[in-house]
Formats: C-alpha cells, structure tokens, sequence
C-alpha cells in the first residue's frame, strides 16, 4: 500500500466512473480528498460518505472546470479546508461519439471546453499553488492510440492533454512536481457503456489481453501509485493502463 498519510489531493469530475474510484483509492492510501463535481451534487456525497465511512477525510465541492475563476475557488476552498494540496487529478471531461460530419459546432466547442480548457485552467492555477513535490496525473485516453472511427473530438482534446502534459512536466520539474497521463482503455462506467450493445462491449472486451473491459478500480491503482513518492523520478509519460488493448 502506497502511503499517502498527510497529503491532500483534488480529483476533478469524481462523483462517478473512474474519478469516484480514484478519490476512494488516494483516501484508503491515506490523501484527504476534495471531490470536485459539475452538476451531480447527490453522486458526489455518496463518494465522500463512502470515504468517510471508511475513516478518511473528504469535501465535496461543485465547480465548473472550464472557467478559470471556478478553478481559482476550487483551490481556495481545498487549501482552507485541508492546507497544503500535494496531489491533483485531472479527470473531468465529457465524450462526444459522432463522426466528424456529424460533430456540431457546439460539439466541437463544449468538448475542448472541458476536456482541454478545464485541464490547462487547472495545470495554470496549480503552477501557482501545488505544494512542492507535489503530483499531477491527468486523465487521457487509449482512443488516441486507436484512433477509432467517430471520436475524432474526443480524441483530439485528449491528445492536446498529452501534449500539455509534456510540456508541463519540464516546466514544472524544478519544483520537484511530477506530471504523467494514465490512458485507459474501455472501462466499465456509464460514460462508456452507454448506447453500446453487449455484443460491442464484448468485441471490445475480447481486444484486451485479459478477456475483459477494466474495472474503474483498475485505472485507480495506477493513479496511486503515480500520486506516491515510489513515482518521484518518473514524469512527462503516459501511462496506458488498458490491459494490453493497445
């Protein structure tokens, strides 16, 4: 068990999916959690009761990551509540599914919002105010590698993600900040099984070198261990936690 006792951490979009399994993940190893949420209050308190019920420390705060002055009181509220943040986890984004004569405008446009306006907000705010040595991991995904048919949004905002990482992790290092990408692969979560069939999620299934989808926990692990001091001289990669799918 890696050892996060005394740490705080900021794990955006956690109130479902794989944000929730990473918030409980970094409070079982010992971080006190802020579980930033947009819209699902109820989803989110869930989260912090769990964590709670197991003995952690944990708030619950709503902002919208696309806009940098919700951002700013997102870190305000974690240092006030629990001091010093140590670790950040950018997770929030949404998934748009169309093929790109099909992608709107306002696809295009709420897309890059979150996905990546919401992480570089988040990585500018955080040059300022993550505690030296501190941890950042940011969300992308294995579509990048892929480049599977009707993601063309998506996967274009997560790979300006892995490029803002890059270059971050050199910026930044002198700090003694870390900065990597975990990519997952199909995950079992209600932002990728919607609207698939069971034969689709068991094609897919069948692409990973152990016969499954991953579990939320499964990409929650690798975050740990990112977020822990084992990771200290491992930053700017991109970690593809996918089961050999790619």
């Amino acid at each position: 068990m890696h050892n996060l006792n005394g740490k705080t951490a900021i794990i955006t979009g956690a109130s479902r999916g794989i944000g929730a399994s990473i918030a409980k993940a970094l409070a079982t190893a010992g971080a006190r959690v802020v579980v930033n949420y947009a819209q699902n209050q109820i989803a989110a308190h869930h989260v912090i009761s769990a964590i709670q019920a197991e003995g952690g420390e944990a708030i619950a705060y709503q902002a919208d990551v696309s806009q940098a002055i919700e951002v700013k009181a997102l870190f305000d509220t974690a240092i006030q509540h629990f001091g010093d943040v140590h670790i950040l986890v950018n997770n929030a984004a949404i998934m748009t599914n169309h093929a790109l004569v099909d992608t709107t405008d306002a696809d295009f446009d709420q897309t890059f919002a979150i996905n990546v306006r919401g992480v570089f907000n988040m990585l500018r705010e955080s040059a300022h105010r993550l505690a030296n040595n501190g941890r950042i991991i940011n969300l992308s995904t294995t579509v990048t590698r892929l480049l599977l048919p009707h993601y063309g949004a998506y996967a274009a905002s997560k790979g300006a993600v892995e490029q803002l990482s890059r270059v971050f992790a050199k910026e930044i290092g002198s700090r003694g900040i870390t900065v990597n990408v975990v990519s997952p692969g199909p995950t079992h979560t209600e932002l990728f099984t919607h609207g698939k069939s069971e034969e689709t999620i068991q094609r897919l299934a069948a692409m990973s070198a152990f016969g499954r989808i991953a579990e939320p926990e499964d990409i929650a692990q690798v975050v740990v261990f990112l977020a822990s001091d084992e990771a200290a001289w491992i930053t700017g990669q991109n970690i593809g936690a996918n089961g050999g799918f790619a």
